[in-house]
């Protein structure tokens, strides 16, 4: 399925990547696992009920089955982590996130781990264990759960499929007990999912597939449960659903109504392109069409939400300034990463240097799309009711527009200024052509991966192509979505270019000044290493050496080693080049990631003890410092 920003996608990892560690005792003294149930007590002492006020309570546990390590089981203290990928990550059972741990544990049917939900049916006062809906977990794996979980828990657990091809999965597995939705549900006319009260316009879809565009202002009435969609008002189905189904935990995420109405779609016919009130309530439901004083209240709110997810921005600065010469607030005509690094650079600290560089302000951005008359192309592209409905639509009048940003004439004064200053400054260096927009690091919002860098250029004609570059990067399809589901205004959105000495680096990677996998973790570093330039490699994905260090403890803990067998470095014509490498993939001495360490410590004081996610590169013994963003947990 397509949806407006595919931003369902996104909340679907969020909410079911994962992996794990072994079972242990966090500092707050309860276990984040154990690996038996022996009586209705312990479950509950790890137990999470959804939704206590409804008819429907479901006390439910989260349980992981390691493959790898025959079959062990574990069942999750749901009380500490609402999902599997908290658990997995947390324990540092498995690194993997994201698109890779969903398509190895969730798509593939060679997967490391087998990820449920065991939870007691009070309806049938059974107990049942299920998998996502869009798992497409094996008949054999099926088995697997059912006798080790059987083997474990204090009484027997039936199968309760949640999708059609798992049911189909489920009879071939011989004697084993199943319970449906259906008879969960048999009779219910109408079920609460989540209670709540919201404003929205209903859409009525009786089929749902990559042609229909969903809102964030729509409270959608549908047929069946989808497997993911994308934030909205509110959700109706005229199917049982199960109140552990992903959209209902999306739903309690976005604080929306979410319930089952029998013969729906129908049903809320006249309804359809209306706004209305509608409450999900304990043992019914209310539908009343908005009256003019509540949607007056709702653009008020939504106007609210637009005003914390505006940019700032400052046309007025024309200087192209040096980043010894930016600070911290000059983000608001530089762009935050600029700006930052300016910070960075004058904070002075011991140990590390800042590549230099200089900036061209938010003022040459726009003064380049007026010239062009690319001011008008975007807002004609923005009130186009096709672009903004349309996806593919979209990703083709973006691609279009990056293109004629592209083609654009250059101000021949402004080239001539940053050539001359390159000359003088950097002349025979590799730069680096960098983003720094005023759409980053927003609150909840880091922008982080959106935009592109140009790295290692080496001719002028080059460099002037690399600028339109990066002021075209805003208008990559991902950026667009990222923005759009943060609400934010892209009429409003700048784009400064750090023009950067490159280094070539013999090391480099990230560093963030948290535990990114476990929160509880208090006072660690995380860091992640790779060989060469810390740029993605088209082809192909390798793990990195993943470190965690302790500093109660003063402890270094290796969680990766390095697995890549090629590197990125300066092409001596301009760009990179892949080399292969062989031998010893330790990354980084002890010493260096002591040095790293004491690195992002310092950085953190910088920006007021907030949280950090640095960007470093080493080379010849040096620590080079290229970004530091605020840490944005999940972003």
């Amino acid at each position: 399925m397509l949806f407006r920003n595919n931003y369902a996608l996104v909340l679907l990892l969020v909410l079911l990547c994962g992996g794990m560690v072994p079972a242990a005792t966090a500092q707050t003294g309860s276990p984040r696992s154990v690996a038996a149930i022996r009586s209705r007590a312990e479950f509950d002492l790890l137990a999470v009920t959804y939704d206590p006020d409804t008819p429907y309570a479901l006390p439910h546990v989260l349980f992981v089955i390691d493959r790898k390590d025959k079959n062990k089981i574990y069942y999750v203290n749901t009380r500490r982590y609402a999902f599997h990928k908290d658990f997995v990550n947390g324990t540092y059972l498995s690194l993997e996130r994201g698109q890779e741990f969903f398509e190895n544990n969730y798509l593939k049917p060679n997967r490391r781990f087998i990820l449920g939900t065991i939870a007691y049916q009070t309806p049938l006062k059974r107990w049942t264990f299920e998998s996502w809906e869009g798992d497409l977990i094996p008949a054999e794996q099926i088995k697997v759960a059912s006798d080790t979980i059987n083997g474990s828990f204090f009484t027997p657990v039936a199968y309760k499929p949640n999708s059609i091809r798992q049911e189909a999965e489920a009879r071939q597995i011989a004697g084993l007990q199943t319970v449906s939705q259906s008879d969960i549900a048999r009779e219910q006319e109408y079920q609460a999912l989540n209670l709540a009260k919201g404003i929205g316009r209903i859409h009525v879809i009786p089929k749902l597939d990559e042609h229909v565009e969903i809102g964030f202002n729509e409270i959608l009435v549908l047929d069946e449960v989808p497997l993911q969609l994308p934030p909205v008002a509110g959700v109706i189905t005229s199917k049982p659903s199960t109140p552990l189904s992903h959209i209902n935990l999306l739903a309690k995420g976005w604080g929306v109504p979410n319930a089952y109405i029998k013969n729906a779609t129908t049903l809320l016919k006249q309804y359809d392109g209306w706004w209305v009130e509608f409450e999900a309530k304990r043992d019914g439901y209310s539908i009343k069409r908005a009256d003019v004083n509540q949607l007056r209240e709702y653009q008020r709110r939504l106007a609210q939400r637009l005003d914390v997810m505006k940019p700032r921005y400052d046309l007025s600065e024309t200087r192209l300034l040096s980043l010894s010469q930016q600070r911290a607030a000059a983000a608001i005509a530089f762009g935050g990463k600029s700006a930052n690094l300016g910070e960075v650079m004058n904070a002075r600290l011991p140990g590390i240097l800042v590549p230099g560089g200089f900036t061209l302000p938010f003022y040459y951005h726009d003064q380049f799309l007026k010239a062009n008359k690319l001011d008008d192309a975007i807002f004609t592209l923005l009130n186009d009711e096709k672009f903004v409905h349309d996806p593919a639509y979209r990703r083709a009048k973006l691609v279009d527009l990056r293109a004629r940003i592209q083609q654009g004439k250059f101000d021949e004064k402004l080239k001539a200024q940053i050539l001359r200053r390159v000359r003088q400054e950097y002349a025979g260096k590799g730069l680096f052509v960098r983003s720094s927009s005023n759409s980053e690091d927003l609150p909840k919002f880091s922008g982080a991966g959106l935009y592109t860098t140009v790295p290692n250029v080496r001719e002028e004609p080059q460099l002037i192509e690399a600028v339109k570059t990066v002021w075209a990067s805003l208008w990559n399809f991902e950026a667009y979505e990222a923005r759009e589901r943060a609400v934010i205004d892209h009429s409003k959105i700048f784009m400064a270019v750090l023009i950067q000495e490159g280094i070539n680096s013999e090391s480099s990677g990230v560093m963030i000044t948290a535990d990114p996998f476990d929160r509880e973790n208090q006072g660690a570093i995380y860091i992640s290493a790779k060989r060469g330039l810390g740029i993605k490699v088209v082809e192909g994905k390798r793990v990195a050496e993943q470190i965690i260090f302790r500093q109660r403890a003063n402890a270094v803990q290796v969680l990766t080693r390095s697995d890549e067998d090629s590197l990125l470095t300066f092409d001596e014509k301009g760009g990179v080049k892949e080399v292969a490498i062989t031998g010893e993939r330790v990354v980084l001495t002890d010493d260096v990631i002591r040095r790293l360490v004491s690195a992002a410590t310092a950085i953190r004081r910088v920006f007021g003890s907030r949280d950090q996610d640095i960007e470093w590169a080493y080379m010849k013994g040096q620590i080079y410092i290229v970004q530091s963003r605020p840490f944005i947990a999940g972003g």
